[in-house]
């Protein structure tokens, strides 16, 4: 028997262990905590990945919005959002994959257009073997996840990086 798919998704990737590049993880977790004292059941749905994969565009199937979450390097500020198009980008193979080729996939997949979806990008710096992540990255996480708080709760939460 399946259970209904939650029309939201947050889906963050990178390596736990490689210092700033767990950022994507711990937003997933820490929104997900959020989520589970503000939003209903059955509304939104976490998943974490060391890198996105060809088979994450069934995830998409039945969402309302998607929001992806990754550590960045040469960010100017904490964080920086944008809208994403489906787009071949680099190419489309089946070992770590753009976001936009994720959805790229979907599309070619379904014959439809994919669901909306917005990537955050959070400033990193360090990716050290072993390293947790640092005191920088973990303040621009922290307003990173208001952000993604807003997000969850209205749909209408355009993609725009902090003034």
């Amino acid at each position: 028997m399946s259970h209904p798919v939650a029309p939201l998704l947050v889906f963050g990737w990178g390596n736990p262990s490689r210092g700033d590049d767990a950022l994507g993880p711990l937003l997933v977790e820490r929104l997900q905590r959020h989520a589970q004292a503000t939003l209903p059941p059955g509304r939104l749905d976490c998943l974490t990945d060391f890198q996105l994969q060809v088979e994450h565009a069934l995830d998409l199937v039945g969402r309302e919005r998607v929001l992806f979450v990754d550590a960045a390097q040469d960010l100017d500020q904490p964080f920086a959002v944008r809208n994403l198009c489906a787009s071949r980008g680099a190419g489309i193979s089946s070992h770590a994959l753009a976001p936009d080729a994720v959805l790229q996939v979907y599309q070619d997949l379904h014959g439809q257009p994919p669901p909306p979806a917005t990537l955050l990008a959070i400033r990193a710096q360090t990716f050290g073997l072993g390293e947790a992540p640092g005191a920088a990255a973990l303040a621009d996480l922290a307003l990173a996840l208001s952000w993604a708080q807003a997000w969850l709760a209205n749909p209408a939460t355009v993609a725009q990086t902090p003034a």
